[in-house]
């Protein structure tokens, strides 16, 4: 497998340049003036960034019904990738590319919000209080600390871990298909963007296609 390397921002790749590697340079958080125009033309493409870009891209492969035409790779830009974290993949940049141009693409759930956005690593509430479910389950009522919603490598979609009380307390964690929360007016984070206003109620939800992201061990 090769591909398209896309590389998202101002900063270089964290790589040399390599011969017979195509890169194309586009803005952070590319949009559908940067991505679509590749859809049409590439079954592959290597996304350089951060956890926000690859979103990004992804947000675009749903909207052009491409999550079946079109496979990613990631390199991640960012030490503190929480992509790279749950799909194990390479901390070293070069190895992270050579994975992405020729490993082997896996279906990974595709996580969705309730406003039209995408999760690929991590969503978070922080000081947060108020009613969340798990599915059908109760997973918070009153207040908490932190809320981390990431995807779930095995299980039914997502890895959902509430902590509450003081710096000592160890978080429940959940797995489940959905994560909904009613609360205190608030703006949740997803894969380190800020929603741009604060809402009282939010979900996100296993979509019913998967992300095909070529993935392995470090």
């Amino acid at each position: 497998m090769r591909g398209l390397v896309v590389a998202c921002g101002d900063e270089p790749p964290p790589f040399p340049a390599i011969d017979d590697v195509e890169i194309l340079h586009v803005p952070s958080l590319p949009g559908k003036a940067d991505i679509d125009p590749l859809l049409g033309e590439h079954e592959h493409l290597v996304i350089v960034g951060t956890d926000a870009d690859l979103a990004a891209v992804t947000l675009r492969l749903l909207r052009k019904d491409r999550l079946t035409g079109v496979s990613l790779g990631f390199v991640p830009t960012s030490k503190d990738s929480a992509v790279a974290a749950v799909w194990q993949l390479p901390p070293d940049p070069l190895r992270a590319l050579a994975l992405a141009l020729r490993g082997d693409v896996d279906p990974i759930p595709l996580i969705r919000d309730d406003s039209g956005g995408v999760l690929v690593g991590r969503g978070v509430f922080g000081m947060v209080r108020g009613v969340a479910y798990c599915d059908e389950a109760v997973a918070l009522r009153g207040p908490a600390r932190s809320i981390e919603v990431e995807p779930d490598p095995g299980g039914p979609g997502l890895m959902v871990r509430v902590t509450k009380g003081t710096l000592f307390k160890r978080p429940s964690t959940s797995y489940s298909r959905a994560f909904q929360i009613g609360c205190i007016p608030t703006r949740p984070i997803s894969d380190g963007v800020v929603f741009p206003r604060a809402v009282s109620k939010w979900t996100w939800y296993r979509h019913t296609e998967d992300l095909r992201l070529v993935r392995g061990l470090a």
